[in-house]
Order: structure tokens, then C-alpha cells, then sequence
């Protein structure tokens, strides 16, 4: 039987680090707001951070990052989450859990002054220096990674359902001619590192609304890196993505799985808030619009 997830709250924590960090323990610890659903983050007085996996399936992802992290923060232009001590299960609590240094800086989900031009332009030069680090031993794409840097088929009949469910709710032939033309385009080069989760909620912009670092490896492996650019169209404007792309430097057919990555996770989205008329349902139609505007070649 699969452990019981447990609640995930301040004196958890508080009890974990005591026990098995005493040098910490006297250390205050509040929850960081707003918190993701893979992982909570906790801040561990001034200078730590403490992340626990809220479900068994994120688990694998803390020894992974212990594992790879140091290698790649050696290499990349920017800051990214770095490991000090790993936590083990007890009683109270059945998965590793990590405590890492502090990075400052606000998500770019939270707040409205992100420098678009910045953010495209570090953010490719990112990637581009991410997609050059040694691979050799890493780990491939897989369940624990939910299949990012794998091949965009994994996902064909999911995306194929969510255009059937919705309708006329968009303009179903056009999106699945942008489908199509992602699952017509695959990967052939050496796998490179990805990052697995190019969020808006990834990225730490700071008071200016630079981008300051890039956190949450948990999804990183080594693969296709169309998964990677979404950001694209979740985050950047026009302008932005003409520079994202031409800092990144990769293919046609590799932005055209691109195109297919945000598909998939917008139209999986839009199934589930289809009708709320909330801010998740109208951002998501929005970036289906912009994705098969960008197919077609459209400002």
C-alpha cells in the first residue's frame, strides 16, 4: 500500500528539521505562498528554503536533484536551486525531502512587471547553455518526469480527446493541424538537457522585472528540447518570442513540437475550466489562440 500522504504544514516541518538537522532547529519556518502542487516550499530562517513532495510519484525527483544540480549550476548563465542537505522519511513524513539555499527574487506568475525583452533573452541564452552540458549518465524521459524531453506521441491520443471534448468551443481543424504537424516533425538529434517545466512559476524575476533564476528541477532529464519552449507563448509576447528564438537557436521542426507542447497542456487545461469564466480558463484560451496564430504565421 502506497504511504498516506501527510498534511504538509509548518510544524511538520519544524519537527522534521529539529530531528534531523539540530543545528537548525532554532531557525524559524513559514510556508511559501502561493505553493505548487507537485512540491511545498517552506523558508527555513533567512538563508534556506525546505521542499517537501506532496505525493509519492515526486519523490524519485529529490535524489535527482541532488544528484545533477551542482553539476549543472557550474555551467549555467544563471542562478538555480542549490542543494544543502537531504532529509529522510520517518514516522511523520515517508519521502526524501531536500532543504536548499534561498534564491531572492519574485515568480514571474506573480507579479505584472516582467521584462518581456529580458526574460526572452536571458531565458534563451539559458536554455542554449542548459542544451550544452555532458549527458552522459543522465536521466532519460520517463514517469518521473511525466515524459518531458520524450516524444510528443506519448501524449497523441490525450490531445487528440480534449479537441473531440471541446468542440466548438475552438477551432477544432485548426488545432489539430498544428498537432499534426508537431507529431510529423521528431526529434533526431543527440538528446540534450531539459529543464521539463519552463514555467512562468520557474522563474524568479527580480525588482526590475529581470529574470534572476530559474528553480524546480524536479521534471529535468535529457531529450528533446521542444518541451522547453513553451514559455513562448504561456509568457512571452510577439517580440518576445522573435527573441527567445533567435537566442535559442533551434530548428523549425523542433518549434514546431514546440507549438505542439502548449497545445496539449492548453487543451488538457481548457477541458477542466471550460464555462468557470475564470482567469485560468480566459489565459488558456489565449494561448491556444496565440499557438495556432504562430502555425499559421500570424501577428
Amino acid at each position: 500500500m502506497a504511504p498516506h500522504a501527510p498534511e504538509l504544514s509548518v510544524e511538520l516541518v519544524t519537527r522534521l528539521v529539529a530531528g534531523q538537522f539540530p543545528h537548525w532547529a532554532g531557525l524559524a519556518v513559514s510556508e511559501v505562498l502561493p505553493g505548487g502542487n507537485d512540491n511545498r516550499t517552506f523558508r527555513l530562517g533567512d538563508e534556506f528554503l525546505v521542499r517537501m513532495p506532496s505525493a509519492a510519484g515526486y519523490a524519485p525527483q529529490v535524489m535527482k536533484e541532488h544528484r545533477w544540480l551542482p553539476m549543472l549550476a557550474a555551467e549555467l548563465p544563471l542562478p538555480i536551486p542549490q542543494p544543502v542537505a537531504q532529509g529522510a522519511p520517518d514516522d511523520d513524513y515517508p519521502w526524501p525531502w531536500s532543504v536548499y539555499r534561498w534564491i531572492d527574487g519574485i515568480a514571474a506568475s506573480d507579479t505584472g512587471s516582467v521584462d518581456l525583452a529580458d526574460c526572452a533573452a536571458s531565458l534563451g541564452d539559458f536554455l542554449r547553455a542548459l542544451h550544452r552540458i555532458e549527458t552522459n549518465g543522465a536521466p532519460l524521459p520517463g514517469e518521473h518526469n511525466l515524459h518531458r524531453g520524450g516524444p510528443l506521441a506519448t501524449y497523441d491520443a490525450e490531445t487528440r480527446a480534449a479537441i473531440a471534448d471541446l468542440g466548438e468551443v475552438l477551432p477544432g481543424g485548426a488545432a489539430m493541424v498544428v498537432w499534426e504537424a508537431a507529431l510529423g516533425a521528431p526529434w533526431t538529434g543527440p538528446p540534450v538537457w531539459v529543464h521539463g517545466d519552463v514555467a512562468a512559476g520557474n522563474l524568479l524575476v527580480d525588482s526590475d522585472g529581470r529574470l534572476a533564476a530559474v528553480i524546480d528541477f524536479g521534471c529535468c532529464a535529457v531529450g528533446d528540447p521542444a518541451c522547453d519552449l513553451t514559455i513562448a507563448w504561456t509568457l512571452l509576447d510577439q517580440s518576445g518570442r522573435e527573441v527567445f528564438r533567435d537566442r535559442v537557436r533551434l530548428d523549425d521542426g523542433t518549434w514546431a513540437r514546440a507549438r505542439g507542447w502548449a497545445l496539449w497542456k492548453a487543451l488538457i487545461t481548457l477541458v477542466e475550466c471550460i464555462g468557470t469564466g475564470s482567469d485560468g480558463e480566459s489565459a488558456t484560451r489565449r494561448v491556444i489562440s496565440e499557438v495556432l496564430k504562430d502555425h499559421q504565421g500570424q501577428p
